[in-house]
């Protein structure tokens, strides 16, 4: 397992309900869905940081319950963070399967699907590899070649996503687009920018409020 980031002791303490529950929504660490919501009481919650694997307290059960222990479709955490009063934590896990007992990615009946939000993801999955500093990561290799380098990489995937664009299949652009962005995430690092300033010039140029 994945060292688990476990942010409950940032001097917020935690404030369980008189029944001694608290609420945890669990939220996919990839796609950032929110996969459902459960209980936790101080045991269960001990039990999740000790295992990784996401526990409740079962109210209809009256009893602990770790996620997929009949189904076999488990969470594993990833981080658990708790909000800014106290009382509800934030769990963020990767599941092994459906989560709801119905068969469906989510309890709210919506598919587990990536999205746009995954760029934020790959942003931070590159700034990491440059830390790791591991030889053998091609990002690694592009931010030792240069910028100039990097450039020359976007210029060409450019233009092979633009001849898909034109001469291609839809599953042939959509794979050169995601080279291209890749690299010009890439290029961004490699100039200490980040999509948070290409988020706040496109935020300006249509009256959007800007992100902090």
């Amino acid at each position: 397992m994945n060292k688990l980031i476990d942010l409950i002791e940032s001097g917020t303490a935690i404030r369980f309900a008189p029944d001694g529950l608290i609420p945890a929504i669990v939220q996919d660490a990839d796609t950032r869905n929110v996969l459902m919501m459960g209980y936790m009481n101080v045991e269960s919650l001990e039990l999740t940081r000790k295992t990784g694997l996401v526990t409740f307290f079962s109210r209809s059960k009256n009893r602990i319950w770790k996620k997929g222990e009949s189904s076999g479709n488990v969470l594993h955490a990833k981080e658990i963070r708790v909000d800014c009063d106290g009382d509800t934590l934030l769990i963020q896990a990767k599941p092994a399967g459906p989560t709801c007992h119905t068969g469906s990615d989510t309890c709210w009946g919506t598919g587990n699907t990536a999205s746009s939000l995954f760029l934020d993801q790959l942003e931070q999955i590159i700034a990491s590899r440059i830390e790791e500093a591991d030889e053998a990561s091609y990002t690694v290799r592009l931010i030792k070649e240069g910028v100039k380098k990097i450039s020359q990489k976007v210029g060409e995937e450019g233009v092979e996503t633009a001849l898909e664009g034109v001469f291609g299949t839809d599953d042939k652009l959509v794979e050169e687009a995601s080279d291209l962005i890749y690299h010009l995430l890439v290029l961004l690092k490699a100039r200490d920018l980040s999509l948070d300033d290409v988020g706040r010039v496109l935020a300006s140029r249509h009256g959007a409020p800007r992100r902090s």
